[in-house]
């Protein structure tokens, strides 16, 4: 009798005799020269799912789809296998996650009244909830809090700011109403760089009305939105060369969706102080929803994944302006400017 050649003979042959260790040995000396092997890994779980070690199968399988998910192209033949793959890994997610709820319920602890981080923490751990964190499309700076939501009471500048919210609602309908349209499409295409892939490009959809825009107070929004102006000088606005401040009024029109996406840098906060609030809309940063309420400012890390909607029958409305993130001291703010000062300068003749 001619001996097996190759893993999958030998595997093969070893199955048919029912020997594990052997079948184990053919299949793990063929991972361990090539973990890309889908055939090998699939293999792998089905053994362990024999065995009854659901928990390593859980891994092999795990492997196994991460790496089809990365190929360029997957045998046909593998198919099946990677489609139990998939219902495999969702059946233990959902037993996991009942097996911990039930172990944390008989040690009498309710997800309910947890503290937040810790309830969070078991939504990951259960696979109920992503894991969000910062993905700036730019520039990423290290160490800053992973944090979607920062509360208004921690600045010192936002309820001067949000008591001016009547006067700047009020400089904002003078100029809806007033006969030059200042608002334009929020998305839009420059004629040297490639149109970006966004269903909101170049539509009146999401608007904007530039108050600053590329470190330069926008024609005639001075006359204009004074009051506004003056109430943004409070803030801890990034100064930059041609880069910034930015501040605009963002109006958002009914059955509009912002889809998900990521900021360019992770060094700002996004603010936004509600002007204009009808029912159905809602924005979400990571994990969390929350809905806009007129003269209260919502702050956010927007290099976190976010989206906003317009659910409602009327326009949305917002001032929406960066400041620089609290966790980044002066200096380190003086060396970035000078860096994204010094990026900006590339390319100049």
């Amino acid at each position: 009798m001619t001996a097996p050649t190759t893993w999958l003979d030998q595997a093969r042959d070893a199955h048919r005799r029912g020997d594990i260790v052997a079948e184990t040995t053919a299949l793990d000396g063929a991972i361990r020269a090539d973990r890309s092997n889908i055939a090998a890994l699939l293999a792998m779980a089905e053994l362990k799912r024999r065995i009854m070690d659901d928990r390593a199968a859980g891994s092999f399988y795990r492997l196994a789809l991460a790496t089809a998910a990365q190929a360029r192209s997957v045998h046909a033949a593998l198919h099946p296998g990677l489609q139990r793959a998939e219902a495999f890994v969702a059946a233990t997610e959902r037993a996991f996650a009942d097996h911990l709820l039930a172990q944390l319920g008989a040690a009498g602890i309710d997800r309910g009244t947890t503290p937040p981080r810790v309830a969070q923490a078991l939504r990951m751990l259960a696979g109920e909830q992503p894991l969000y964190l910062q993905q700036p499309g730019m520039f990423y700076f290290p160490g800053l809090a992973q944090r979607p939501f920062f509360d208004r009471s921690e600045f010192e500048w936002a309820p001067v700011l949000e008591a001016a919210t009547n006067t700047i609602r009020n400089e904002l309908l003078a100029l809806i109403e007033g006969a030059a349209d200042r608002f334009a499409p929020y998305v839009t295409a420059s004629a040297d760089r490639p149109p970006p892939n966004n269903p909101l490009l170049d539509k009146p959809d999401w608007g904007a009305a530039w108050l600053w825009k590329d470190g330069a107070v926008a024609d005639g929004m001075d006359r204009l939105c004074p009051a506004t102006l003056a109430a943004l000088e409070l803030t801890p606005q990034p100064v930059i060369p041609n880069r910034a401040p930015i501040a605009l009024f963002s109006r958002l029109m009914p059955s509009t969706h912002i889809q998900p996406h990521h900021g360019l840098l992770n060094t700002r906060l996004i603010c936004h102080l509600p002007l204009i609030i009808p029912t159905g809309c809602g924005l979400r940063v990571g994990a969390e929803t929350r809905e806009w309420r007129e003269g209260e400012l919502l702050i956010f890390d927007d290099s976190i994944e976010h989206e906003a909607w317009n659910r409602g029958t009327d326009d949305r409305t917002i001032l929406l302006f960066e400041i620089w993130r609290p966790d980044i001291d002066t200096d380190e703010r003086e060396q970035l400017t000078r860096i994204f000062a010094a990026i900006d300068t590339y390319g100049e003749q």
